[in-house]
């Protein structure tokens, strides 16, 4: 007698409540469900379930049981479809999340060319910015920004984003330009999100209360107030940097600037990461310049 006999049997009826219909789902007859349940409870010296004429009720131990046994026929599941993935074609549903501008700005357009790569995959995307539970949502990757604090995931490194402060040089012209933190006191900052601006003094982190005519969740309505010299911004690079390459917006408070953030792609520990969600990833790390393997 091997570990594994009976398992398939005792989930079957945990998960249906009935020896007749744990029977009818692995096609074989209730008495060989019965005889396998029997003979693993004799292995286990414990009682797995209750059982009445009318139901079946999983006792203390076998509720237990059943949580291992369930990682167990899960994690064979991954096995196979492993292994079926290797020997066809991607295919199937990619269920992802990524930041909302981030997303649509660089993220999608990358995304958009993979599945031009693989016909037969379906995606699923969702651009928010609130940071959902990826397990039980059940997404196969999500891309983050920032410090990552969630023990539950498997994290890649795919590129980093630096955040500027910056100003139209005619905004700068009217008002002068800011060499201090104390400074901004003084000047139109535009706030998005959040009124607190991230810097580095001293080798610390600090956050500055900032305050201006224009508060507004969108990054690019804030660069075109800044571009039209109204005001500071803060935003990452990805907003700002044509224009600072440009001259039209001047980088400020240079020696404040926090170190730059992590892009991360995230995947859940206990999710096996099928060829699929791999090629992605390595397709987005390509885009993004960076490397390295999952």
């Amino acid at each position: 007698m091997t570990q594994w006999q009976g398992v398939a049997e005792f989930v079957a009826v945990a998960e249906t409540g009935s020896f007749t219909a744990a029977a009818a789902r692995l096609a074989v007859s209730v008495a060989q469900v019965s005889r396998q349940i029997s003979a693993l409870e004799n292995r286990l010296g414990a009682k797995l379930f209750f059982r009445s004429t009318r139901k079946v009720v999983m006792t203390e131990n076998g509720g237990v049981y059943y949580q291992h046994c369930r990682s167990l026929m899960d994690g064979l599941d991954e096995a196979e479809r492993a292994i079926l993935d290797l020997q066809t074609t991607p295919r199937g549903k990619i269920k992802m999340t990524a930041p909302t501008t981030f997303g649509e700005e660089s993220v999608m357009p990358l995304v958009n060319d993979f599945l031009l790569l693989y016909p037969e995959l379906e995606l699923h995307c969702d651009l928010s910015n609130q940071l959902d539970d990826l397990v039980t949502q059940g997404y196969d990757v999500a891309i983050r920004i920032g410090n990552l604090s969630d023990s539950a995931m498997m994290a890649r490194k795919l590129a980093a984003r630096t955040r500027f402060v910056c100003a139209a040089p005619e905004y700068l012209d009217r008002y002068g330009i800011p060499h201090s933190l104390a400074e901004l006191e003084q000047h139109n900052c535009l706030v998005g999100a959040s009124d607190f601006w991230r810097f580095e003094e001293g080798g610390k982190s600090r956050n500055v209360r900032v305050s201006g005519r224009i508060h507004c969740n969108s990054g690019y309505a804030l660069v075109d107030a800044a571009l039209k010299g109204l005001g500071v911004i803060q935003l990452p690079d990805y907003y700002v940097q044509a224009y600072l390459d440009e001259g039209r917006l001047i980088s400020l408070l240079d020696h404040y600037r926090e170190p730059e953030e992590g892009i991360w792609a995230l995947f859940p520990h206990n999710r096996h990461l099928s060829p699929k969600i791999k090629l992605l990833v390595d397709f987005l790390a390509r885009g993004f310049g960076a490397s390295g393997a999952v």
